[in-house]
């Protein structure tokens, strides 16, 4: 085979892959010029002061490094790194058996912190500004109020919507870090580092490929070529082109990156609706998928890509969405214009 060879890698490794393919500095993480910069003032300025970093919240779809940068800001501040998440913390014990236990300086990032039980989240108000927070001992009229002092620590959450955190805990937060969608020469960059920690030697053009299917995200970009390699070593392609076109066209993934529940929510469109407006619960019925999916997973990207676009009315395929899927108004077996909801 030319063009493409894989190495056989040792279990341990396998199971280390994920962690093997994280940058461990912000030199070596890819993407994100701005937040790079951002973060890399703020934590030398809190180095030179002798002080914990101001608390960090990173926004972003999922995928796109906020976990990484976490680890990165304890790498870079030589500090000791505490993770947990939100949905974990579903009563204020929870996080005050979690911050009672901090040492001085220490790093807890919590991940999905938008999930946190609602009293979890007034105890993280004190905690975070004062370093303290309050226990309640004991029940009924006999319950007191011990305040507990706690040592200095830099909270790192992550949240994909953050528009569902509370205004008191978003400004609690001394910097906000929204994540992008990266580019094609960015996702590129990613996947030639990703290949070779795999020891994969694949060309250029066929990792431009792969990262022109990964809907901008770095996590996906790097599962597509793992099923590349996998497909390398079972299949054995004449080149590393061919590798691409049959692992993602095997698993699902065409030129624009959609994948199986992509397509069917816009072919429902086209074809059941006649390119709509359709509302979204009607439209998950229609594909058999619930209503919180389509709205949080699928359709942003079908947004961003100008597949499908939001009206008061409901959801539109565009005339993209059309020639995409090769197909023209009227071609189709059309229905009622369903907008049973505006959202």
């Amino acid at each position: 085979m030319s063009g493409i060879t894989a190495a056989g890698a040792e279990s341990q490794e396998e199971l280390a892959f994920e962690g093997a393919l994280r940058p461990r500095s912000l030199d070596e993480f890819v993407g994100q010029r701005k937040v790079r910069g951002q973060l890399d003032l703020l934590l030398k300025a809190a180095a030179m002061q002798e002080r914990t970093p101001d608390h960090i919240l990173m926004a972003g779809p999922p995928g796109l490094g906020k976990t990484t940068l976490a680890m990165i800001v304890a790498h870079e501040s030589g500090r000791p790194l505490r993770m947990s998440s939100g949905p974990a913390i579903q009563h204020a014990g929870d996080l005050a058996a979690v911050l009672s236990s901090l040492v001085p300086g220490e790093v807890l990032f919590i991940d999905e912190i938008h999930r946190m039980a609602r009293s979890a989240e007034e105890m993280l108000y004190l905690a975070m500004e004062d370093f303290r927070i309050d226990v309640m001992v004991g029940k009924g009229a006999g319950a007191t109020s011990i305040p507990l002092d706690l040592a200095p620590f830099t909270l790192v959450g992550a949240t994909t919507r953050s528009g569902l955190l509370p205004n008191p805990l978003r400004d609690r937060f001394g910097f906000t870090a929204h994540l992008e969608f990266y580019e094609k020469d960015e996702l590129e960059q990613v996947l030639i580092r990703a290949a070779h920690l795999l020891e994969l030697d694949i060309d250029r053009t066929a990792l431009r490929e792969i990262a022109g299917r990964s809907r901008g995200t770095p996590r996906i970009a790097n599962r597509l070529l793992r099923r590349v390699r996998d497909f390398t070593l079972v299949h054995r392609p004449r080149d590393g082109m061919a590798a691409v076109q049959g692992a993602l066209e095997l698993y699902d993934v065409d030129e624009l990156g959609l994948d199986r529940l992509d397509r069917a929510v816009v072919e429902t469109m086209l074809t059941r609706f006649d390119g709509g407006p359709v509302g979204l619960n009607t439209l998950a019925v229609a594909v058999g998928e619930e209503s919180e999916t389509i709205e949080s997973v699928v359709e942003p990207f079908l947004v961003r890509v100008g597949l499908v676009t939001r009206t008061p009315r409901g959801r539109i395929a565009t005339p993209q969405a059309w020639r995409h899927f090769g197909l023209a108004p009227g071609q189709t077996s059309g229905g009622p214009a369903l907008f049973d909801d505006a959202d």
